[in-house]
């Protein structure tokens, strides 16, 4: 039997603790979501001695102590002690150790003697990677967007419009004269914002920020759900930055990983010497394609763990949403897996049902919380009812991201314009179930990295077709029922594909053709926002209406989009071949001056600067089923937005 470390007294009466006996109730039951104010370290005066008081869960521990530069790393100099209600929680006051100071615990299991140094998976900081200690820190701070906060459920609704700028932190841009460092959160909240703001995007998307011991996950291998990673810099630093954002009316959108977590040693694997985060049987606990470990959704603890993170981010950060990244690997048993690899669930299915119960729980809890916020399933797969309420038979997310969209407009984009005609429902086909769920429709960094190339570079033709190609693919997307997401460097053109390990290709905009595209850019926003028939009624069927789809051997398409006043549509017309076309003629519901707002070949786009002088008075000559109709001269490769003056 080995011999115990002496310990201090753990009567009830004398241990500083932060819980309550209801608390250790709810997190038991897996209805504790508020454990960020509870575990992890805390600092705290006991009595007249300053000091932090720590609280881990370890149920499979012998012994827990907490080691860190204020002990010298001595296991020996401050343990803590079980809680007396059998919760697995162990805790303790150290008095003397202060904001800043770096700790791991030191955790000796009850099985074989596995002992091992971990971060704390409540901790607020860590220490900048490679090093993987965390760090006792407090997160005051002052905010300064109560103008926002008090007025975001007009501007994160979904009659709202929503146009993200997905960004990665890293390489958005970088500091050459300085070894080409990134920029810092406080350096970001200046001139990203500016940019933004220029732009007109209504919010950013940061891919994940929560701490991750691997640069080059991007932040998808998640260790620290409690911490904005600090190659960045400090937690405040990070609210300052959103913070700032939210002052110039800019959201912003946290990507967040609950579907699975690496299996480096500081991290929560194998916390206590047992599967205690993750499950134990590699057929459910091990991603065979990301080599990461999945959590156990069915246990409360996890439950608790998880929802606390995603509470922690939109209650301390003021975050106004969260995209919820790889839910479909959550919601199939089989996902990237064989047969013989996967244990079905107790009906013999391949879904999986304790991860579903977790996502509705999840969705219940944060619009139950926070019902002016947001969250989005990154879910790739035919799955009924994601984005309807729980209450309905759903997941109980806001959005889904329109994943059959990107794929197929990106996959017809990339053809050679000649054979376009014989691809035309890849454009068409996604109408047919577009008001299913409620649609954010993604070019996302998922698709300019591993080969894939740039949105730029995908496109067919000379340098002149390629800009003119990206510039209908987005006039097609912002024109398109669904919210928009577009992630850095497309809206200038980068030709290069995304690497993490450099900056954007900010020297291209001094080249006319990515002013151009940029210029376009910049004015698509401002139109859409301006204009509630591209954004009030995106999810109903009533906002949509096809002027025609047929006209394949042209390869013409025309629609029209309506708000909550029908009568006052936007019409939106693209040619996807090189070839103008004079006199085209498209019906429209009402007579009258149409007037051209939007050309994307317009010369200060980079186009030829074909046109329509301004707009066309509509002729009572029948067309599509409409009374009236227009002339339209289409230019080559172009969307054309008009509206009845």
């Amino acid at each position: 039997m080995r011999p115990r470390l002496p310990l201090i007294s753990y009567e009830k009466k004398m241990t500083p603790t932060l819980f309550t006996d209801h608390d250790i109730y709810l997190f038991r039951e897996g209805n504790h979501f508020r454990l960020y104010d509870k575990l992890g370290a805390h600092r705290m005066t006991a009595g007249n001695r300053e000091g932090v008081y720590f609280a881990v869960w370890a149920p499979n521990a012998e012994r827990v102590s907490v080691i860190g530069d204020f002990n010298g790393w001595d296991p020996q100099s401050n343990p803590l002690g079980p809680r007396w209600d059998t919760s697995g929680i162990w805790e303790g006051f150290i008095p003397g150790v202060k904001n800043g100071d770096v700790y791991k615990y030191h955790v000796v299991s009850k099985h074989h003697g596995y002992r091992v140094d971990k971060g704390d998976p409540f901790a607020f900081y860590w220490e900048i990677s490679p090093k993987t200690a965390s760090r006792v820190w407090d997160l005051d701070y002052s905010w300064n967007d109560g103008e926002w906060m008090k007025n975001r459920h007009r501007f994160n609704g979904l009659n709202s419009p929503l146009s993200v700028y997905e960004v990665h932190p890293g390489s958005w841009r970088r500091v050459p004269e300085e070894g080409d460092r990134f920029l810092t959160y406080r350096e970001l909240a200046v001139s990203l914002t500016d940019y933004v703001k220029d732009m007109g995007f209504t919010h950013v998307e940061f891919l994940p920020v929560m701490e991750h011991p691997f640069y080059g996950s991007w932040g998808y291998q998640t260790t620290g759900y409690f911490a904005p990673t600090s190659r960045y810099g400090t937690p405040q630093d990070f609210m300052f930055l959103i913070d700032h954002l939210h002052q110039n009316g800019i959201g912003v959108i946290l990507d967040w990983v609950p579907s699975h977590f690496p299996n480096d040693e500081h991290g929560p694997a194998f916390f206590d010497g047992t599967h205690l985060y993750e499950h134990a049987d590699e057929r459910q606990g091990f991603h065979p394609e990301w080599k990461s470990l999945i959590y156990n959704f069915g246990r409360s603890e996890i439950r608790n763990f998880l929802i606390s993170s995603a509470l922690f981010w939109l209650d301390r950060y003021h975050a106004d949403g969260l995209r919820v990244d790889a839910v479909a690997s959550m919601l199939y048993l089989d996902y990237s897996r064989n047969e013989g690899e996967w244990v079905p669930n107790i009906h013999g299915g391949r879904e999986n049902l304790e991860a579903i119960g977790f996502l509705k729980r999840f969705n219940e809890i944060v619009y139950g919380t926070f019902p002016d916020t947001q969250t989005i399933a990154e879910e790739s797969t035919a799955w009924p009812m994601v984005s309807r309420p729980v209450h309905l038979g759903g997941l109980g997310f806001g959005l889904k991201w329109n994943m059959g969209w990107m794929h197929d407009t990106l996959e017809y984009f990339s053809k050679d314009p000649v054979h376009r005609k014989y691809q035309q429902d890849q454009l068409t086909f996604n109408l047919w179930y577009a008001f299913f769920e409620n649609f954010l429709l993604p070019l996302s960094h998922d698709e300019v990295v591993h080969m894939k190339g740039s949105l730029l570079g995908k496109m067919p033709g000379d340098d002149w077709q390629k800009f003119a190609n990206l510039r209908l693919l987005l006039g097609y997307q912002f024109t398109h029922p669904g919210k928009k997401l577009l992630f850095m460097g497309g809206e200038f053109g980068q030709w290069a594909e995304w690497d993490h390990d450099q900056s954007l290709e900010w020297h291209l905009l001094q080249y006319l053709p990515h002013q151009g595209l940029q210029r376009w850019v910049r004015d698509l926003n401002a139109f859409y926002r301006s204009h509630p028939a591209l954004y009030e009624k995106d999810f109903t069927p009533e906002g949509f209406e096809w002027i025609d789809f047929k006209d394949a051997d042209n390869s013409v398409i025309s629609y029209l989009r309506k708000g909550v006043n029908p009568d006052d549509p936007v019409l939106v017309v693209c040619n996807f071949t090189p070839v103008p076309r004079q006199g085209y003629r498209i019906g429209v519901p009402r007579e009258g001056f149409w007037q051209e707002m939007l050309n994307s070949d317009a010369e200060e786009y980079g186009g030829s600067g074909w046109g329509n002088f301004g707009g066309l008075p509509a002729d009572p000559i029948p067309s599509h089923g409409k009374l009236y109709s227009l002339p339209v001269s289409i230019p080559p490769l172009s969307i054309m937005i008009f509206k009845r003056a």
